[in-house]
């Protein structure tokens, strides 16, 4: 076997498989002309026969390289390779180079943390709303938000990725359904999509509605098989998040709601106004009359949405005389004509088939676009042994990843695919295999913003943050977090709640200064973060001499971090005493005696104390 690499256009080196999907395989690769790392997409060769997967496939690169936005996965090339098949027959399978994301897709983040935080759910919402606005500013709608695509890398950056079913807005037909292909994932199809009407740019924020529900609770709003999950998106209102996570904040219950509007006129307009409403749940400013309009009123009847359509809506159920169930007084007194109540049951016959139709599609399509496929059972919650025997028995291949889950150790907390979705027969079957309540070693948010702190303890796995009372601090900004409890470096289990202490920006004098030395003092004032400025005060005190006599602002105040301290040390007074000189003698002066002593200089400077000063002003002690 060589080990040269498989090169792509001349440049494109082929690493190792890195993601498989249902119609395409994800391959790290190196570009040898720019030295960088790239992540190369190819059409499954088993595919690349097929026009309508050639069709999808071109058109993913076709949309996302006309996209340039830093919450979208970049596309910078694309092309196609030969591939021999094993009868020697030629075929064409075409390739994407994108950008390289260091990270891991939002379905691997829940599959091993559950859900997550309504801060960070409402971050990285945030981030795939700003790449839907930038996209269907572009007039390209993607149609398949779901968790699978999209990524958040290391640094907590979202990455929008796969627009491989994205059409432009123009595009009239691009409805949900295609003759050999289904577009969409069943448990975030918007009530549009699964009626099989033309999609919008709405449809995209209903999407992204369900994956915010999703995070913030562990679940999406509607579970079930597809063709059960179909009729729920089209019929059934959902409950609040909170109803699940009472943790949730009303204000993010508000905002997920409103998404979740049947009618996309009643739901959110734009990826905008989504992300506007967020970030007001997030600071605690008021949301739109609208959202908080559907706070108030989401008790309504839940097929409200189809009655104002009467296009999608069924008639009622019908009862043994003939007449509409829960709806008879509405027409005891004026019954409908044969020939009509006959075109009410065709036209119930006709929408059900519809419904039916389509969640059967997607029942055999894995909501991938691909053929139909074997079933993949459900194993979380089982032990790693029992979920590994039933996926054998099905001829799956089975790889554990082991990831800290607050879980028993060796439970199934996650797997990709999905259970009730669809895969090929002897695929792999990736398990997430608890190994227990792990350690989180707490990082060192000191100096950070509180939102920069959250960031950065929720990448950690600490998803119970709280903010304590504001401290005084010798070194750390107003507003930035001047200690954590437990301290950082310390190891606890994710379930740990962390609390945050925000620093006052002030800093109080301690009340011991007066009567230390003045260079002492000077010493400890600078530790405190604060300027000490000298100033001499005399005093007849020997041994106030070089002492602290007071400070302005005085001891025990509270001053703004770097704030200057005058600092009056004492410095003792000189007196000088002069001698008399005694008046002439009238004697005859004698004549005296040589004098052999050195003549004295009269000094031309006051004399001082006996004690210096430092070049800061301060006496040396």
């Amino acid at each position: 076997m060589s080990d040269t690499p498989r090169v792509l256009g001349g440049r494109y080196e082929v690493g190792e498989l890195i993601g498989r999907g249902g119609m395409a395989e994800v391959h790290l690769g190196h570009d040898t002309r720019l030295g960088r790392q790239v992540a190369i997409k190819m059409l499954r060769a088993d595919l690349a026969r097929d026009n309508t997967f050639l069709a999808r496939f071109r058109r993913e690169a076709q949309s996302a390289a006309g996209l340039n936005h830093h919450a979208i996965v970049a596309v910078y090339d694309s092309g196609e390779d030969v591939f021999i098949e094993t009868g020697g027959a030629r075929v064409d399978v075409p390739y994407i180079v994108m950008e390289y994301v260091d990270g891991k897709t939002l379905r691997e983040v829940l599959n091993e943390e559950g859900r997550l935080a309504p801060d960070e759910a409402s971050r990285i919402t945030m981030g795939i709303l700003s790449a839907l606005e930038y996209s269907h500013d572009k007039g390209i709608v993607h149609r398949d938000i779901k968790p699978a695509n999209v990524m958040v890398t290391r640094g907590g950056s979202v990455k929008v990725m796969d627009f491989g079913i994205a059409r432009a807005l123009a595009d009239v037909g691009a409805t949900m359904t295609s003759a050999q292909a289904v577009v969409g994932t069943a448990r975030y199809l918007s009530p549009e999509q699964a009626q099989g009407e033309t999609v919008d740019e709405r449809s995209d924020l209903y999407s992204t509605g369900c994956v915010l529900f999703e995070f913030l609770t562990g679940r999406t709003p509607f579970v079930g098989e597809p063709v059960s999950l179909v009729y729920q998106h089209i019929q059934d209102t959902p409950q609040s998040p909170s109803s699940y996570e009472p943790g949730v904040p009303e204000a993010l219950d508000a905002v997920t709601l409103h998404s979740l509007r049947k009618a996309r006129e009643d739901r959110y307009q734009s990826a905008a106004d989504f992300r506007s409403d967020l970030q007001a749940a997030r600071t605690g400013a008021p949301l739109s009359e609208e959202a908080t309009a559907t706070a108030a009123a989401f008790g309504e009847d839940p097929t409200e949405a189809l009655r104002r359509r009467p296009e999608a809506m069924a008639p009622p159920a019908l009862n043994g005389n003939g007449n509409g169930g829960d709806h008879t007084a509405d027409i005891a007194h004026h019954e409908e004509p044969p020939r009509r109540t006959m075109l009410w049951v065709l036209a119930a016959i006709v929408a059900l088939a519809a419904i039916f139709g389509i969640g059967y599609a997607l029942a055999n399509s894995g909501g991938d676009g691909d053929d139909p496929q074997v079933d993949v059972p459900s194993v979380v919650n089982m032990t790693q042994a029992q979920a590994t025997k039933k996926l054998d028995d099905l001829n799956f291949k089975v790889q554990p990843q082991e990831v800290t889950n607050q879980q028993a150790k060796g439970t199934v907390v996650g797997q990709n695919p999905d259970g009730g979705s669809k895969a090929p027969s002897g695929s792999t079957v990736t398990i997430s295999v608890s190994s227990g309540p792990g350690q989180v070693n707490l990082p060192d948010v000191r100096g950070k913003t509180e939102s920069q702190a959250r960031q950065i303890l929720a990448q950690r796995g600490i998803k119970t943050i709280e903010i304590g009372d504001p401290q005084d601090d010798t070194k750390y900004k107003k507003d930035t977090v001047a200690s954590l409890t437990p301290a950082q470096g310390t190891d606890v289990p994710g379930t740990q709640t962390v609390t945050l202490r925000l620093s006052t920006g002030m800093v109080t004098i301690p009340e011991d200064l007066v009567g230390k030395n003045a260079s002492e003092v000077q010493s400890t004032l600078t530790t405190l973060g604060l300027k000490a400025s000298p100033k001499i005060e005399i005093t007849n005190d020997r041994d106030k001499e070089g002492d602290v006599l007071r400070l302005d602002p005085g001891e025990g105040e509270k001053v703004p971090l770097d704030s200057t301290v005058t600092v009056y040390y004492g410095q003792l007074r000189i007196v000088i005493t002069s001698t008399q000189t005694p008046p002439p003698s009238t004697n005859s002066p004698s004549t005296p005696p040589p004098n052999t002593d050195p003549p004295t200089t009269e000094p031309t400077t006051p004399p001082t104390s006996t004690g210096g000063t430092s070049s800061t002003g301060f006496p040396f002690p």
